[in-house]
């Protein structure tokens, strides 16, 4: 045998020694390392970091210590790896972005969205956040185990008492050896509602609480950086099996610009995007001609929030540029969801309502450990007042033992044998101070002992009844969702591939306003009261200075909206595709919801339940052609629009409208000319047909306006120079279409061309719109009835240079809801005049 043992090789099977050490190393990492446990939600350097910041007394309540202290005393103490590691993970903590709910309150520079580094952790300090504190609640109380330390010098907690969901309120990501986490952060308020939801369905015993339930509480994930999630199905999946995939997509907004151009406005990123990089790749397709058509990009963010400011080309349809950034940026992005986390320090990937249920189960652990814990100190302390009161009951007898005793053991063990008490009741009688024989100081002790029995009455009540615990944990956990509750910062839109989307919306009236610049929202019924006649009527929106309301009526969530524009191409939304605002909000621009083309106009808007046969589209050019066609061909309209109707290059499409084939249409000109004819003079032709010619215009003149004669009795006219008169309808005759038609205003050069037209009633509002974007409001009554071949009155006095831009009937819509008669009104007058 050699001397040396170090000389001599030792032949070992790689394969065993291989799998042996990997195994080793790879259980670590799995279960010590990487992964979250299910009750804390926390990794181990979570936990050591926020343990070791309670042992340094460091909590939002002190000042802020260095964080190469707290980073010290964590690896010395609790965590033998790199400080690198230590601080990587307190950073985490405390970034808003990273965090949906902060543990850690950071001072100093802990990095940014833009992905900088924090500085290092000789000049930044921190404390323990306000929430942080309920996850390390009662932790001195018994409620956890603790095990000793790496080298058994200290002694750290195997879990945190948690008091409120963490592992679904903050997420977590993390990669072990052979899986992976990925939890995203979820709303408090939501999750509490889920857990006490589960524990009313076990307090009543009214049957197990399903997924469904968790479900209609929990809406979906709610990132730091708010975003928008597309559609339910990848939500839905990851909750109901632990793995699933979630699209999130920036918030943008396209502003039109004052030059004509359009500008996309970033606000919100998708979680974890780094800004700067996004940026980066913008840049890199604009120089790559990936995307063609931006012009200028700025990061124009600050401490009121984000701004990233993309602005296009003026020939360019800002939402197909939009369209590329999504496909090749993380503008959207994909969350891959893996519910993985340790149960009993096994992984496992779990679906939502588990998770709940393990939290909950950890919960009633804590709340039980600590009652037993409060029920020991209130009766070793119960016991103690028991002895006290005894002994003043026989003060003098004690005085006298005590005084005729050599020492104190002797004097305990005397009173022991003479009234029966333990020794720690000897030894609590023996440090009596003198003032407890005072009558104050006796009563005092009276009622403590009296509150402390009818507490531990109370704590044996509630470890005797799973229901009392479950109350305890519920009345707890709300006082959380009052303090650190917050409203949803991700919304949840629209998927348009998800079918199921839509059964999810509710079926209800709603009301829908636009204005002549564009600008379009979704308003609930309820916000307009219903109105006595002769009231003022309530501000239907907040407008810009040189706008106002165009379109106003009533839809339902589910119907279509159809726009037509002036180039004779129409679009379709659902009601509910279109955003909801307050009723003074100004909405948002129609450019964002439709893929208008450059300089591309609504002239149009048709509220359509169902394309019925027998209902046709009329449309009217302003060269003088009509067409008829059947609604059930624009019954398949594509996202990117369909064409309506062919037109002329110097032709536009000004007016549509949804006839029955027994309406008279009537057609006005620039020049004063009318025609009136039966719309089924105009046979009925296909979608992208020219149509047929409804008028014969004189040399440059054109036509200004489509009206049914159903829609009022008399014809208002009004010219540039702000004349204007009412004639009857009756004053038309019918003639066939395609003539000249009759004379209906008389134009001087004091008048001005015929600029707008509108079939009204005695009782209809109008508004004249001059070119400096002045409006004035008249009831159709104050305006003089003349025939047909007169100029009218004055309506308008213009400034000089000014003209009459256009006409708008004050739009009225009206319908029954639940039998209750609802008149709305767009209106000028301030919301504090409102009826």
């Amino acid at each position: 045998m050699e001397d040396n043992i170090f000389d001599k090789v030792h032949e070992v099977d790689l394969k065993k020694t291989m799998e042996t050490s990997y195994i080793d190393y790879a259980m670590s990492v799995i279960a010590a390392r990487a992964l979250p446990d299910v009750r804390d939600g926390l990794k181990p350097v979570q936990r050591r970091i926020l343990y070791s910041m309670i042992e340094l007394n460091n909590g939002p309540d002190k000042p802020h210590r260095k964080c190469a202290r707290i980073v010290g005393d964590t690896m010395g103490k609790y965590h033998p790896h790199g400080d690198s590691s230590i601080y990587g993970a307190l950073v985490n903590l405390a970034q808003e972005w990273s965090t949906r709910y902060p543990l850690v309150d950071g001072h100093g520079n802990f990095g940014s969205v833009d992905g900088d580094g924090a500085a290092a952790m000789r000049y930044t300090e921190a404390r323990l956040s306000k929430i942080s504190m309920e996850m390390t609640a009662d932790i001195n109380k018994d409620t956890v185990d603790f095990a000793p330390n790496f080298d058994e010098t200290e002694r750290e907690p195997v879990v945190l008492p948690s008091r409120f969901p963490n592992l679904l309120i903050n997420g977590t990501s993390g990669i072990a050896v052979g899986m992976a986490t990925n939890i995203p952060p979820h709303n408090l308020r939501e999750v509490i509602n889920a857990v006490v939801k589960i524990i009313d369905d076990q307090i009543e015993e009214n049957g197990e609480t399903t997924i469904e339930d968790i479900l209609d509480i929990i809406k979906g994930p709610d990132f730091p950086t708010g975003a928008e999630i597309l559609g339910t199905r990848g939500i839905e999946e990851a909750y109901r099996t632990g793995r699933g995939k979630i699209r999130v997509r920036a918030v943008t907004n396209i502003e039109p610009m004052a030059n004509g151009k359009n500008r996309i406005i970033v606000t919100e990123l998708p979680y974890m995007v780094n800004k700067a990089r996004l940026i980066e790749k913008i840049a890199e397709l604009v120089r790559d001609k990936k995307v063609d058509g931006i012009t200028e990009l700025a990061d124009q963010s600050n401490r009121e929030g984000m701004r990233i400011c993309i602005e296009l080309r003026r020939d360019v349809n800002p939402n197909v540029i939009l369209n590329q950034l999504y496909k090749h940026t993380q503008l959207q992005d994909t969350f891959g969801v893996i519910m993985l986390a340790l149960v009993n320090n096994e992984p496992k990937v779990m679906n939502v309502l588990d998770m709940l249920k393990y939290y909950l189960k950890h919960q009633e652990n804590v709340v039980t450990r600590r009652t037993k814990y409060e029920l020991n100190k209130a009766q070793e302390r119960a016991h103690i007042l028991q002895g006290l009161l005894i002994a003043l009951d026989h003060i003098d007898e004690v005085i006298r033992i005590i005084r005729g005793s050599k020492n104190v053991q002797i004097a305990k063990e005397e009173l022991m044998k003479r009234f029966e008490l333990s020794e720690v009741q000897a030894q609590a009688i023996v440090d009596m101070r003198l003032r407890a024989l005072t009558g104050l100081e006796r009563e005092k002790l009276e009622n403590e002992y009296q509150e402390l029995m009818k507490k531990i009455g109370e704590l044996e009540a509630i470890l005797a009844d799973r229901k009392l615990l479950l109350g305890v944990i519920r009345e707890e956990i709300l006082i959380i969702y009052d303090k650190y509750g917050d409203e949803r910062r991700t919304s949840i839109g629209f998927d348009e591939f998800d079918i199921s989307m839509e059964d999810l919306i509710p079926r209800k009236n709603v009301v829908i306003a636009m204005t002549k610049l564009g600008y379009i929202k979704r308003m609930t019924v309820d916000t307009f009261k219903s109105q006595n006649r002769g009231g003022k009527g309530i501000k239907g929106m907040q407008t810009l200075d040189e706008d106002y309301i165009e379109e106003l009526f009533i839809t339902s969530t589910h119907h279509y909206i159809m726009f037509f524009t002036n180039t004779g191409r129409v679009y379709r939304l659902k009601g509910y595709e279109i955003p909801e605002s307050g009723r003074t909000a100004r909405g948002t621009a129609i450019i964002n919801l439709l893929q208008l083309m450059p300089d591309e106009k609504i002239t149009a808007m048709i509220p359509i339940k169902e394309y019925e046969d027998g209902d046709f589209l009329f449309m009217a050019t302003e060269k003088g052609l009509v067409k008829k066609t059947p609604i059930r061909d624009y019954a398949n309209v594509r996202k990117t629009g369909l064409a309506a109707i062919t037109l002329r290059e110097d032709d536009k499409l000004i007016e549509v409208k949804i006839t029955d084939n027994e309406e008279d249409i009537i057609l006005v000109t620039r020049y004063g000319q009318c025609i009136r004819f039966s719309e089924q003079d105009v046979r009925p032709t296909g979608r992208t047909s020219m149509g047929v010619r409804g008028m014969n215009l004189s040399d440059r003149d054109e036509v200004i306006a489509m009206q049914m004669s159903t829609q009022g009795s008399e014809l208002l006219i009004v010219s540039q120079k702000g004349m204007g008169k009412r004639t009857n309808l009756d004053e038309f005759t019918k003639q066939n279409r395609g003539g000249k038609g009759v004379k209906c205003y008389k134009i001087t050069e004091k008048t001005g061309n015929v600029v707008g037209m509108k079939s009204v009633d005695e009782d209809s509002e109008v508004m004249i719109i001059n070119t400096e974007g002045i409006i004035i409001r008249m009831n159709c009554s104050d305006i003089s009835t003349l025939g047909r071949i007169t100029s009218g009155v004055k309506l308008i006095n213009l400034p000089e240079g000014e003209t009459v831009a256009s006409v708008a009937k004050v739009r009225k819509a009206s319908a029954e809801i639940d039998g209750e008669k609802v008149e709305i009104s767009e209106d000028e007058e301030e919301e504090n005049q409102s009826v």
